[in-house]
C-alpha cells in the first residue's frame, strides 16, 4: 500500500498548485482584463497568458495524478470523472483534495 500513499502525495501536490494557480488567474487576472482592461498589453498580458498556459500544463499534471489515484482507488467513473474535473473549477481541487484524502486514509487504515 505504500504506492497508494506516494500516488496519495502527487495527487495533493497537484491539486494544490493547480488550484492556487487557477484560483488567482480567475480571482486576480480575470477581473483585471474584463473590469479593467488591465491585462490587454504589455507586463499583465504576457503573465496573464503564461499564467493561463501554465495552468493548462499543470492541469494535464493534475489528471495524470488524479487517475493513477482514482485507478488505485478504483473510484467509479462518476467520481473520477468528478475528481478530474475539479481542477477546472475555482477553488474545487482542494475540496477533491479532502475526499480523496480522507478515501486514502480510510483504505490505508483499513488494510493495517
Amino acid at each position: 500500500m505504500s504506492g497508494l500513499s506516494g500516488a496519495l502525495l502527487r495527487f495533493r501536490i497537484m491539486a494544490w498548485i493547480t488550484g492556487v494557480l487557477l484560483a488567482v488567474m480567475s480571482v486576480i487576472f480575470l477581473p483585471l482584463k474584463y473590469g479593467f482592461g488591465l491585462t490587454d498589453e504589455g507586463i499583465l498580458a504576457t503573465i496573464y497568458a503564461l499564467g493561463w498556459q501554465a495552468h493548462g500544463w499543470l492541469y494535464v499534471l493534475y489528471v495524470a495524478t488524479g487517475l493513477d489515484i482514482s485507478f488505485r482507488m478504483r473510484f467509479s467513473v462518476v467520481r473520477t470523472v468528478a475528481v478530474l474535473l475539479a481542477g477546472t473549477i475555482p477553488f474545487a481541487s482542494f475540496f477533491a483534495d479532502h475526499y480523496v484524502t480522507r478515501s486514502v486514509r480510510a483504505r490505508l487504515a483499513a488494510t493495517t
